[in-house]
């Protein structure tokens, strides 16, 4: 829960908890047993369910994963609601309430800010239209029926009956949930979304870091993908000169079709790619792009205000979905059966996300008794509580992995806002607004005003801190004046109605690559790589989303200036033009976030901040080992690649730590950890705890120190010289003058956080010994660093924090002690009472891995060492016998604590183990432990 305090109420809470237990063995003893064991499910026996046309039988392995078979598909998605609600319901309950806007009706004021940001965005707004005016009336169906489902299960059931957490909340909250609705299931699709938006948070922070850096010092810090090492997902191809079309085997186009949405097919043309210098954040053009040297502070004290707020205010959110940044993506790769020992395709996959309990996942299967167009389904994977289908998986034809593509389709434009309208080309036009009532638990309502233009609604509305924007700095002579400072609008494709929802049905029933690039062409958001394999042997990779082209001119890459005209949408690329592969000549496919295909062999630009490709070259070098000279890949080969912790900083970095004189015997020593040292990062290792130390110094030496308060960790302050040099730079007694700057940004968000985009940052200056970069200090120093002294230090500084946390004796370090994962409740496990989150939280885990590395055990840099995202789940799907793939959830199935599949597959995941995962009739009859029946 994102509060920044405990509110009043869970203070009563926690009172009456201790007194509950204070009591001993009479109620207390109950409260304590009892009631947690409560809301534990049913799962052997028969239980009536209203609005079934025949029986649905349930089957339970001993983790508790469910297997549903029904007669028709509407039965199969209402069994699947009820038992979604058995094991989930209270993480589905805060779901919907997050995507609605709602947290305040059952977490109270606290929650009331991050409810106007959420109502703001108005994702439940938009999952309502989707539903009104987009979706199929099939997906109708199949979501009411689910919805059916859930208020099945939740009829006179209440508190302790549905989870430990309603028991608590019940102490001091007469809130009860109210019935499941199919918008609630639509709505969950924006916020999976905003978690995988793409670059909006690089182009705030490239805003914000334009008041103490120059154009050419940001850029710097966001150097070109490096194509030449770490290659693309689509390797070969061509767009069609005719219309557009992208071929991946460079020949004529194979699938045609209007653009989406209408939008007119912006032709061969590749929309320019801005300098830096042409589009400033401010939206003042430059007039030559030339000045890359001057100070880029042309968004001026207002618009970074707001984009501060901005920033602040997204990180509330992901206190809920994970923290966003360089970290956040996923692995996936498929390899063709003629280089696999089964003969037929293998496919893996693990999406990075942040740590949840329960799991973001559920695992499930979904089969139809007879497979037919009446009831299509025959389908297993990774489900979402509080969804009906299967996000993941595999069904009986065709296996499919998810990785975040990142494609570009946020922009943030800075409004001129004056009594009641906004400037655009040079009219004022009147904004509109929508009135919005938030109800909060024990207090008052609050009324808020959502204002938005034709870019959309005013994010910067949203904050406090907003109120009484200062000073004013420059923008240039095109901007309009400032006066209290720009307003900032969000648009994002999320905001508009799609056709997402039905794309998860009709890729959960596609039987071949026809099916599934169908399907594919309905999936708007969040803009994904679909990696693709079958039973008769084929691989192949889609690229779809609903992803905007710009005018010439803007690249997306800094807030764009909303009063003119010149930066609008022109269109959105034309699904048939997106990247694809089919039985690629190498014989696998790779896509691990890196860059979907090379920005000179296709016209429309998809974004410019990929991940820069560590994860998925190592995969891509993983394989190749593999298959030369006739190698095959087998499923334990696959499942191992998943465990790679090799760290690629390391191999390029430790080499000029080694060359460092190092006088101090203190910091020698540890520096002799290096000595030797394979580049692995496993949980007991003192070397990979030393290097990580070092990388995590170097950063904060070389870079995090010379970042503006808005980017670095909140809490941590520095002696600055101003970043105003107008004014003398020095106090009445000659010393430099200075002044004390604190971090404002959460320590899993803030910069540098350490990402392969800080590998190709650092890489580069490794050959320019007296780059500024190196100088220790808040400043950039042009040609007065020194790399070796800053190295050395960076070392030293190393030593004394590990010495600190891990204690004196080296031979006792290792890197799964300062590498640790807590596995939290994301409401009542994270702000709420202490005796509460004892309750309802697990952990520590040691783990190894690391940022940017295969097994992406995710840490921030500027943070802490602490996992902040993780592979979620991972999965092997063998295409030869599908009974022989394996499955592995970072949690349980269970949402309930204390429950004996709560975190019953964490142990195994962390171990890098996973389980068998049953799929015929036969091996899911072998695997069951408990079944249940639900009758009509």
């Amino acid at each position: 829960m994102p509060a920044k305090k405990t509110p009043r109420r869970a203070r009563l809470l926690v009172i009456a908890v201790v007194l509950l237990l204070v009591a001993g063995v009479g109620y207390g003893a109950y409260w304590s047993v009892d009631t947690v064991r409560a809301s534990f499910p049913r799962t052997t026996g028969s239980v009536q369910l209203d609005g079934l046309s025949a029986p649905v039988t349930v089957k339970r392995d001993e983790h508790g994963i469910p297997q549903l078979y029904a007669d028709s598909a509407e039965d199969l998605f209402r069994a699947q609601g009820y038992v979604h609600a058995q094991d989930r319901f209270w993480e589905m309950d805060v779901r919907r309430h997050l995507t609605a806007g709602r947290l305040s009706e059952m977490f109270g004021e606290s929650q009331v800010e991050t409810d106007a940001f959420l109502r703001t965005l108005g994702w439940r707004k938009v999952a309502q239209e989707e539903y009104d005016t987009k979706l199929s009336e099939t997906t109708k169906k199949y979501l009411l029926a689910y919805a059916e489902g859930v208020n099945a299960y939740l009829g006179g059931r209440s508190g302790a009956e549905l989870s430990l957490e309603y028991a608590a909340l019940g102490f001091v909250s007469d809130y009860k949930p109210h019935k499941w609705s199919p918008v609630d299931s639509v709505a969950w699709l924006k916020a999976m979304a905003w978690d995988l938006r793409g670059n909006m948070q690089d182009e705030i922070d490239r805003a914000l870091l334009s008041s103490r850096l120059t154009n050419k010092q940001i850029e710097a810090l966001y150097p070109d993908y490096p194509y030449d090492r770490n290659k693309p997902i689509v390797r070969d191809g061509a767009v069609s000169a005719l219309d557009g079309a992208y071929d991946p085997k460079g020949t004529a186009p194979q699938d045609g079709g209007a653009a989406q949405n209408g939008a007119t097919d912006p032709g061969t043309a590749a929309p320019g790619t801005a300098d830096p210098g042409t589009a400033v954040p401010g939206g003042a053009a430059s007039p030559d792009g030339a000045a890359q040297d001057a100070p880029a502070d042309q968004t001026g004290q207002g618009a970074r205000t707001q984009l501060a707020a901005l920033a602040a205010s997204l990180d509330s959110i992901p206190a809920l979905l994970g923290p966003s940044g360089d970290g956040i993506g996923s692995n996936s790769w498929v390899v063709s059966g003629e280089y696999t020992t089964t003969g037929k395709p293998l496919l893996a996959n693990d999406p990075h996300l942040a740590p949840q309990l329960p799991s973001l996942w559920y695992q499930m299967g979904l089969h139809c008794n007879s497979v037919g167009e009446a009831c299509p389904f025959d389908v297993a994977g990774f489900t979402f509580s509080g969804m009906p289908g299967v996000i993941i998986g595999h069904n009986q034809d065709i296996s499919w992995g998810f990785t975040n593509l990142g494609a570009d389709v946020t922009d943030l434009y800075l409004e001129k806002i004056e009594n009641g309208t906004y400037l655009y080309d040079g009219k004022k036009v009147p904004y509109d607004t929508r009135e919005e009532v938030i109800k909060v638990a024990g207090g008052e309502d609050r009324r808020i005003t959502v204002r938005s233009t034709r870019h959309g609604p005013l994010v910067s509305d949203r904050s406090g801190e907003l109120a009484g924007v200062g000073d004013h700095a420059p923008v240039g002579d095109v901007a309009p004046d400032r006066g209290k400072g720009y307003a900032v609008a969000l648009r994002w494709t999320a905001l508009e109605p799609s056709r997402t929802m039905d794309a998860v049905f009709e890729l959960n029933a596609a039987g071949d690559f026809e099916g599934f690039r169908k399907a594919a062409r309905k999936f708007a958001v969040p803009s994904q790589n679909l990696v693709y394999a079958d039973t008769e042997g084929n691989i192949g990779y889609q690229a779809p989303g609903r992803i905007p082209v710009r005018a010439e001119g803007h690249d997306g890459r800094y807030p764009a200036p909303g009063w003119d005209s010149d930066y609008e949408w022109e269109s959105y690329i034309p699904q048939e033009a997106l990247p694809w592969e089919y039985n690629p000549e190498r014989g696998y496919i790779v896509t691990a976030n890196q860059a979907v295909i090379d920005a000179e062999k296709y016209p429309y630009p998809l974004t410019e901040d990929w991940g820069y490709g560590a994860r998925s070259q190592r995969i891509d070098d993983l394989i190749q080992s593999k298959i030369k000279d006739g190698g095959k890949v087998s499923t334990d080969d696959m499942r191992t690649m998943q465990l790679d912790n090799s760290s690629e900083i390391a191999k390029i970095l430790v080499p000029y730590l080694l060359k460092i004189d190092v006088k101090d015997p203190y910091v020698r020593q540890a520096q002799e950890l290096l000595e030797g040292w394979d580049y692995t990062q496993d949980a007991d290792s003192a070397p990979a705890a030393y290097f990580n130390g070092v990388w995590r110094n170097l950063l904060k030496l070389g870079f995090g120190n010379k970042l503006p308060k808005e980017v670095r960790v909140e809490g941590e302050c520095l002696r600055v010289r101003p970043a105003d040099e107008s004014g003398p730079i020095e106090d009445l007694s000659g010393n430099p003058r200075t002044v004390r700057e604190c971090g404002t940004r959460a320590p899993e968000s803030a910069q540098p956080d350490g990402g392969d985009r800080w590998y190709e940052v650092v890489r580069t200056l490794l050959d320019e010994p007296d780059s500024g970069w190196w100088t220790p200090g808040s400043r950039f120093e042009e040609g007065e660093g020194d790399r070796d002294a800053l190295l050395a230090r960076a070392m030293k500084d190393a030593r004394w924090e590990l010495t600190t946390k891990l204690g004196k004796d080296i031979e006792t370090w290792s890197w799964g002690r300062l590498h640790r994962l807590m596995l939290q409740n994301q409401t009542l496990g994270t702000e709420g009472p202490g005796f509460v989150q004892h309750l309802l939280n697990r952990g520590p885990w040691d783990l190894g891995g690391g940022e940017a590395a295969v097994n992406a055990t995710g840490w921030n840099a500027a943070g802490g060492y602490e996992v902040v995202w993780v592979p979620s789940m991972r999965m092997v799907v063998n295409l030869a016998d599908l009974d022989e793939s394996s499955w592995i959830n970072l949690a349980g199935a269970s949402g309930h604590a204390y429950h004996a599949n709560y975190v019953d597959q964490t142990d195994i995941w962390a171990e890098g183990g996973q389980l068998d995962w049953a799929f015929s009739p036969d091996a899911v009859e072998d695997a069951t432990e408990d079944t249940m029946a639900l009758t009509p």
